[in-house]
């Protein structure tokens, strides 16, 4: 595996960053649990937790292409894809309080990203399948 490591760790340095944002806001208004009803707060809290309720999954199936010797072009947009998306979403949510561009396309290019890896996962098992009644 050459390609998957690639966005891993690029995705894994914006989660940090992401990280340090909900860090400082929680240091700025003293709040350690929840969001305690501040808006800037919470808007970081969403930002860090839909990075993290996302890119796992999309990561494995990505994984999982690669591993099953998809196209490695493929494998290539479908990561930046990914990496873009996340951006574009961790950014309106992490360090802007008013970015629908982002939030727009981040969700909608994180759709996608999941729905065509889902497809392609579930070709490479059906194929896999035929070739093993072959045998």
């Amino acid at each position: 595996m050459i390609v998957t490591p690639l966005y891993a760790g690029l995705l894994a340095l914006w989660f940090l960053l992401l990280t340090l944002r909900v860090v400082q806001e929680r240091h700025r208004t003293h709040i350690a649990l929840g969001d305690g009803g501040d808006a800037t707060l919470a808007r970081r809290i969403r930002g860090h937790a839909n990075f993290a309720e996302y890119v796992p999954l999309a990561l494995l199936l990505l994984a999982i292409l690669e591993l099953s010797r998809f196209s490695i072009y493929v494998i290539h947009v479908l990561g930046i894809a990914l990496l873009v998306s996340r951006l574009l979403h961790g950014y309106a949510f992490a360090f802007r309080t008013q970015f629908r561009f982002g939030v727009f396309w981040g969700v909608l290019l994180t759709v996608v990203v999941l729905a065509i890896e889902a497809v392609l996962c579930l070709y490479q098992a059906y194929r896999g399948h035929l070739v093993w009644f072959a045998t």
